[in-house]
């Protein structure tokens, strides 16, 4: 089968379940990749029993949880039984013949299973291990369970999000997961990019803890260089101001005023002195924020957001709506990016699913050709692969 993008010819076995470590094989598949993965026989991933929602195919058959639907396209699926003569069988040859391995099994469950590391080097000198786990494979607390929500408290994001210091919340994806599976992608491909070189192939880790704290970004230095504790504070930049969601007569919108350029150009078309005491500067609009957003919902208090945002984007002011979700997916501007993908599903038929962040161009003197995959399998049936990928193997 031919596969397009910059990873075609790559094979990558994908021992992962869940979201972390399919989040990355995922991507790695959006790349071009052969994604091969290995599932337990009879349940398969746990995220194929997650739900509702499902989705009853029309002629019978496995019905499909939404969520398997959302972090497995690009793959095919055997089932193998690890502690089975077979099943190891299979799982050896095809680590021989692939150039990435993906796990997030507990630290030492694969070491169990008789794949060490050392093991794995044996059987593949070139392979290149992803190895993604909750709290890190070492340390005082490595051999934690990892589950997002949870990694999500750990590691301080719920503290910085919600409408105030005594609300906490979750960001409403698993953004800890998907995080760590993006950083572990990254990971692999600078592996890949290193064994050029060096002709081996390495471990890459990461874990949920690992990929939060590495996206704290400023709210991190505000600790570690300022010694502040950030907390929560609703809709509103913490250094920025006005940066934020303000209401207006029928609803909110949200505008990010950046500079003081911009402060002015807002306070010129609103009618408000960008001068005024306390308003003069950044720092003093952050310290005087309720006063700002109590100015500046009272200058939109009176125009409704479809209005008011024409009058912002001609004032050159950043701004947007808040969308639902079957908004964003409507918009023209989300499918002109490539963001919707079909895809002929075996049972289900043909189904849309969210489609990959990145773009690829090849330059030329008539101008630029777009090289983006564009020939996506859906997620797989439990299994579904296993002719195939057996054939491959006895084929090597």
């Amino acid at each position: 089968m031919s596969r397009s993008g910059p990873l075609a010819g790559t094979v990558v076995v994908d021992l992962t379940r869940a979201l972390a470590g399919p989040h990355a094989g995922m991507m790695l598949g959006d790349l071009g990749a052969r994604v091969i993965k290995v599932e337990t026989p009879g349940t398969g991933d746990d995220t194929r029993g997650w739900g509702p929602p499902f989705v009853e195919p029309a002629g019978g058959g496995e019905r499909q949880s939404t969520y398997f639907l959302s972090c497995n396209r690009n793959k095919e699926s055997i089932a193998l039984d690890l502690k089975s003569d077979d099943g190891r069988g299979v799982l050896e040859a095809l680590i021989r013949k692939a150039d990435v391995l993906l796990e997030n099994f507990r630290p030492g469950v694969l070491d169990r299973l008789g794949y060490s590391t050392g093991r794995l080097a044996e059987l593949n000198p070139r392979l290149v291990v992803l190895s993604i786990s909750g709290f890190g494979h070492d340390g005082p607390e490595g051999g934690r369970a990892g589950y997002d929500q949870i990694a999500q408290g750990e590691a301080g994001l719920m503290s910085l999000t919600g409408s105030g210091p005594e609300d906490p919340q979750r960001v409403g994806v698993p953004i800890g997961d998907l995080l760590a599976g993006m950083y572990g992608a990254y990971g692999v491909l600078a592996a890949l990019l290193e064994r050029e070189r060096t002709g081996r192939g390495q471990v890459v880790r990461t874990s949920l803890l690992a990929a939060i704290v590495g996206v704290h970004a400023f709210q991190g230095t505000r600790w570690t260089v300022a010694g502040e504790v950030p907390r929560a504070q609703g809709n509103h930049h913490p250094s920025i101001c006005p940066y934020g969601l303000f209401r207006c007569a029928d609803g909110a919108v949200q505008i990010a005023v950046g500079s003081e350029g911009l402060w002015q150009r807002f306070c010129a078309e609103f009618g408000l002195d960008a001068a005024a005491d306390g308003l003069a500067t950044n720092a003093e609009r952050v310290a005087n924020r309720q006063r700002v957003i109590d100015l500046v919902e009272d200058a939109f208090a009176g125009t409704e957001a479809e209005r008011l945002l024409p009058r912002l984007a001609a004032a050159g002011i950043p701004a947007g709506k808040v969308r639902t979700l079957d908004e964003v997916y409507e918009w023209d501007q989300t499918r002109s990016q490539g963001l919707l993908v079909d895809v002929e599903h075996p049972t289900l038929g043909r189904v849309s699913l969210p489609g990959p962040p990145l773009r690829f161009f090849a330059p030329g003197p008539d101008g630029e050709t777009e090289t983006t995959r564009t020939d996506h399998r859906p997620p797989p049936l439990l299994d579904g692969d296993a002719d195939a990928v057996r054939a491959w193997v006895e084929s090597l």
